[in-house]
């Protein structure tokens, strides 16, 4: 009976594979027999990934001793890593399928890849919570979820920690940051985040980890990061998904 009940399931999942193909969500080509992923194995392999050697700090490829990267970043934040370049064609295509297109569940796939990326000893043993960038109601309204929040979720399970999502908000809508200069970039989020009284308990002496999906000029993180301290942590690291190149990076795709 179980064999047989085997077959059955094995004769309908290769009927619907049949009638109604899975495709990549990325490249739109047809998936192999057996992935189960949304995204394909071809595509996974042609993800730019980021070099070595990176620094230590900031995770950005890097030569000699100076890292322009870190000088993006205050000093209470301890640490960034990312997993790729967000750019070509695997690189956007899999944080579009993510953040404009509706597939939520790419998230899963890219947040397996974020819990392998490596941090300092003292990143890994302290981080206590993860808190995902908030949306404004306007945005979720327009999305129906917050893909950060799908890959907080996602790498809280893989790394045994919690998510904190009531302990930073977003206090005003800000306008998209892809096509906004650096300047601009600080000037729109200014002001737009903001860890609410009830919070303080939760986070004094905390090292929390930021989570989001790219980062750019880490204009939108830093603010973030501002909120929090003000509130009471401690330190702050960053975790996301991909990486914009800038003029002047190596190992540029």
């Amino acid at each position: 009976m179980l064999n047989l009940s085997a077959t059955l399931r094995a004769s309908g999942s290769a009927l619907a594979d049949l009638l109604l193909p899975r495709c990549c969500v990325v490249c739109e080509g047809l998936l192999d027999h057996g992935e189960r992923e949304m995204i394909c194995g071809r595509c996974w392999a042609r993800l730019p990934l980021l070099p070595a050697p990176r620094c230590d700090r900031c995770g950005h490829p890097t030569y000699g001793q100076n890292c322009r990267w870190c000088a993006l970043l205050p000093p209470y934040v301890r640490s960034a890593r990312s997993v790729c370049w967000a750019s070509g064609e695997v690189g956007l295509g899999v944080v579009h399928a993510l953040k404009y297109q509706g597939w939520y569940r790419a998230g899963v796939e890219m947040a397996a890849r974020m819990a392998r990326l490596a941090w300092p000893e003292d990143v890994a043993t302290e981080r206590r919570a993860l808190v995902p960038v908030p949306l404004s109601s306007k945005r979720y309204r327009e999305r129906g979820y917050n893909q950060t929040a799908q890959l907080a979720n996602e790498l809280s399970r893989r790394w045994k920690i919690p998510v904190w999502d009531q302990v930073l908000t977003r206090v005003r809508h800000t306008e998209t940051q892809t096509r906004l200069t650096p300047g601009d970039r600080l000037r729109n989020v200014s002001s737009a985040f903001h860890a609410p009284a009830s919070a303080r308990n939760v986070l004094r002496g905390a090292h929390v980890m930021l989570v989001d999906d790219v980062v750019t000029t880490a204009a939108t993180l830093n603010a973030c990061a501002a909120a929090l301290c003000d509130g009471g942590a401690r330190i702050v690291s960053f975790v996301t998904f991909g990486r914009a190149p800038a003029l002047g990076d190596r190992w540029q795709p």
